[in-house]
């Protein structure tokens, strides 16, 4: 950090320190008028060819994207799966 210069809100004035700082502290202490954030989480899952060329056609076949219609059969399994147990 430049000379003078501190963190504002651990107050320390090196980098060292303010890593010390933080394993100690959690941001959610110092959390006043942040907003809240909402993202996505994108994961990747190996398909088998053949499995995703029929996932493709019957995507095509709805008028939806793959990941709309693997979406919307994740969701419908997860649900089966729920109400059986």
């Amino acid at each position: 950090m430049e000379e003078n210069k501190f963190s504002s809100i651990s107050k320390v004035d090196t980098l060292e320190g303010m890593g010390e700082f933080w394993d100690e502290h959690d941001f959610t202490e110092f959390d006043t008028d942040a907003p809240d954030s909402v993202f996505d989480i994108n994961c990747a899952v190996p398909i088998e060819p053949d499995l995703l060329s029929k996932v493709e056609k019957q995507a095509r076949k709805r008028g939806v994207s793959v990941e709309t219609l693997v979406n919307l059969w994740l969701q419908q399994k997860t649900m089966e799966f729920a109400s059986s147990s």
